[in-house]
């Protein structure tokens, strides 16, 4: 995959989604495709003057890369952009980024484990043919109800991650507290399934779920 067959895929798609809709986009590379290219301290300083006068910008010619660039910071953002992000706005819809390295925020993911499981728990030949008929078994077998259940955990996710937020800044703006965070392995955390677990396992089940 790259940026010019992700932009002609989703102009394909685009057209079928609904007014309004607004589409979650993580930041891998093919999503995240500039419209330009805008000065950075590898670019010369002749490039970094021409991308500013070319902007509209009175340049002074005795400045050095270090001043340039802070003129550029101040316009970057009418300029970085994103090309996929802008033809999704072109076309009535908005893009939801998420934050880097947060997939679990990605309902995505979650669809995507249940087809891997799928594929996983119904290969018995391990024939590309057969792989590629037990993953297109995998995505029609997720459904509506199925989506719904995967937005729910992932608004979940995101509510734990504010609560976390919120817990942090209160003990980092309480005097001389320290701050000790415990990640996994607590008393807490048990082997219980929830609701929401239940889509998961969906499609692990040979029986027939439609």
């Amino acid at each position: 995959m790259n940026g010019d067959s992700f932009r002609d895929w989703l102009q394909g798609v685009l057209p079928g989604v609904e007014e309004n809709a607004v589409i979650v986009m993580d930041n891998a590379p093919y999503h995240s495709v500039k419209t330009e290219k805008c000065p950075t301290t590898s670019w010369r300083k002749a490039n970094i003057i021409e991308w500013l006068q070319n902007k509209g910008e009175v340049v002074d010619k005795t400045m050095n890369i270090l001043e340039l660039l802070e003129v550029v910071k101040k316009i970057k953002p009418l300029y970085n952009k994103y090309f996929i992000d802008e033809m999704v706005k072109a076309n009535n819809k908005i893009v939801l980024r998420l934050p880097p390295y947060h997939c679990e925020l990605n309902p995505i993911e979650l669809a995507w484990a249940a087809v891997k499981r799928y594929v996983r728990d119904n290969n018995k030949t391990f024939k590309l043919p057969d792989v590629k008929t037990l993953l297109e078994e995998g995505v029609n077998k997720i459904d509506g109800d199925m989506w719904k259940n995967f937005i729910r955990h992932v608004k979940k996710e995101e509510e734990k991650a504010w609560e976390l937020d919120n817990v942090v800044d209160d003990v980092m703006t309480a005097e001389n507290q320290p701050c000790v965070l415990i990640v996994g392995n607590s008393e807490n955390d048990t082997d219980e399934k929830s609701d929401d677990d239940e889509d998961f396992r969906y499609l692990s089940d040979n029986s027939d779920t439609d």
